[in-house]
C-alpha cells in the first residue's frame, strides 16, 4: 500500500474574517500604510504572522497562504509596500531606490502598532498572543522580513549594514528568497538592486526555507540552488523544503488561479501551506506535533512531490 500524502494538518475549519484596509500613519513615507488584518472568528491564544508580498504585489495577494492560516489559528497582517502596482509608484519617485528599506521599516512599523491593527476587528486584541510573532514573505518580501530574523546587508566594500534583529519576531518562513550577492548576480541586478547583497551569518531565528528546484531568476548567474542560499549560510535556517518542479510562485501561492503562474499546482501550495502551518506552532511552541508528522508523511511518501532537509 502507498505511504499516505502528508495530512498532519486540518483543512480549513474555523471561519474568518478579514478587514482592510486598517490605515496606519506614516507621514515621511509619503503615503500612509495600508495593512489587511486576517483572523478566526473564534479561539484565544492567536499567534501573529506578519506576511511580506513580493515585487508589486499588496495586502490584497496570497490569499492561498492566508486563508489556510487564519482559518487555523493564526492572524495574518499583511502591509502593502510602496513597490505595489496599487501605488503605482515609478522609478522617477526619489522614494523609489530607498523602497527595500522602507518595507523593513514598514514592517517594523506593523509591530509597533499591533495593538491599532487588531482593534480593527472586535475583541481581537483580547484573543491574540503577543509573544508568538512570526514573520513570512515570498520573494521581495523574504528579503524585507529576513532583516527582521537576523539578515545584513553588505554594503560595496562587503561590510556589513545594520542589525536590524526584531526580538518580538520568533520565527520565519521565507519563500523562493534571493540568494547571496557578488559575482552571483547578473550586471543588471548588480547595477540596479544593490541591496540584493545579503549577509545571512546573523540570521539565528528558526526559520523554515522554501524553495523551486526549477526556480531560475534573472537575477543571478547561478541555478535555482541560489534560492536556498539562506538555508545554506544563516544558523537559523532550520530546515529546507524544495518543491520539485516549482519556479517562483511556488505552484501559485500568491493568488487562486492567477493568470502569472507559470507553475501552477493545487498540490504543491497545499503542501508549502501546510508544511509552513506545521513549522511555525512548532517554532513558536504551540506543538510540535503537527510538524514531526509532516516530515515523517513526507519521507514515507510513495511519489513526493517535495523534499525536507534539517541541519
Amino acid at each position: 500500500m502507498p505511504a499516505p500524502a502528508p495530512s498532519a494538518v486540518p483543512a480549513l475549519t474555523t471561519p474568518i474574517i478579514s478587514i482592510k484596509p486598517v490605515v496606519l500613519s506614516a507621514p515621511d513615507r509619503g503615503d500612509d500604510l495600508q495593512v489587511r488584518v486576517s483572523a478566526p472568528v473564534s479561539g484565544t491564544d492567536l499567534p501573529v504572522v506578519v506576511l511580506a508580498h513580493g515585487f508589486s504585489k499588496s495586502m490584497a495577494s496570497y490569499d492561498p497562504l492566508v486563508d489556510f492560516w487564519a482559518g487555523n489559528g493564526f492572524v495574518v497582517i499583511q502591509p502593502t509596500f510602496l513597490d505595489s502596482r496599487t501605488l503605482a509608484l515609478t522609478p522617477a519617485d526619489p522614494r523609489y531606490p530607498d523602497i527595500w528599506r522602507t518595507r523593513v521599516h514598514d514592517v517594523v512599523h506593523v509591530l509597533d502598532q499591533l495593538d491599532h491593527i487588531v482593534a480593527a476587528i472586535p475583541g481581537l486584541a483580547e484573543r491574540i498572543d503577543r509573544d508568538r510573532i512570526a514573520v513570512a514573505g515570498h520573494s521581495w518580501g523574504g528579503q524585507t522580513v529576513s532583516m527582521l530574523l537576523g539578515a545584513r546587508v553588505l554594503d560595496a566594500d562587503g561590510r556589513p549594514g545594520p542589525d536590524l534583529t526584531d526580538t518580538r519576531v520568533k520565527a520565519g518562513v521565507l519563500l523562493a528568497t534571493t540568494g547571496i550577492g557578488g559575482g552571483d548576480l547578473t550586471p543588471f541586478a548588480v547595477e540596479n538592486f544593490s541591496f540584493m547583497n545579503p549577509d545571512f551569518d546573523g540570521l539565528t531565528t528558526p526559520t523554515l526555507v522554501v524553495a523551486g528546484d526549477h526556480d531560475q531568476s534573472l537575477l543571478s548567474t547561478r541555478g535555482p540552488d541560489w534560492f536556498t542560499d539562506v538555508y545554506t549560510y544563516s544558523p537559523g535556517a532550520q530546515s529546507l523544503l524544495t518543491l520539485f518542479g516549482a519556479e517562483h510562485s511556488l505552484g501559485g501561492i500568491h493568488a487562486y488561479d492567477a493568470k502569472d503562474t507559470t507553475d501552477e499546482s493545487p498540490d504543491r501550495v497545499s503542501l508549502i501551506r501546510r508544511a509552513s502551518w506545521a513549522y511555525l506552532r512548532s517554532a513558536l511552541g504551540i506543538d510540535e506535533t503537527g510538524w514531526k508528522q509532516f516530515q515523517s508523511d513526507l519521507a514515507r511518501s510513495a511519489a513526493p512531490i517535495a523534499r525536507i532537509d534539517t541541519k
